[in-house]
């Protein structure tokens, strides 16, 4: 079973990609709490080039306070990480499925607040 949902746009270009993952995102309630330039900072501290790769740290306060109550350690798997990067075929974003990185956890009550969240996030990555 894939740990991640994902699929190639139909744009060359990453920033375009950025834009409409986060307004997808934002349709199904999780705002971009954080955002990694993989290629930019490996660049920076090693001085070693990496194709276009964005890490988007997406949330949705309300399945994020559901999960928290449910189990308080699980801050150490939040936000929901998104990619954007280049491929050859053009920008492919993918985000986690909760349903399988909970699968860890051993909490049944996380595990529909994990389909919720999986079936959103799904639903953004192909609306994007």
């Amino acid at each position: 079973m894939a740990y991640y949902v994902a699929r190639t746009l139909d744009t060359d270009e990453i920033a375009e990609a950025e834009e409409r993952i986060t307004a997808a995102l934002s349709d199904e309630g999780f705002g971009v709490l954080s955002r990694i330039d993989v290629a930019e900072t490996l660049k920076k501290k090693l001085d070693a080039d990496f194709r276009p790769y964005l890490i988007l740290g997406a949330c949705n306060p309300e399945f994020a306070h559901k999960a928290l109550q449910a189990e308080d350690k699980i801050g150490t798997m939040l936000p929901c990480n998104v990619i954007v990067q280049k491929t050859e075929n053009g920008v492919e974003i993918a985000a986690i499925d909760p349903v399988e990185s909970m699968q860890a956890v051993g909490n049944d009550a996380l595990s529909s607040i994990a389909a919720s969240v999986r079936d959103r996030l799904r639903r953004a990555v192909e609306a994007a």
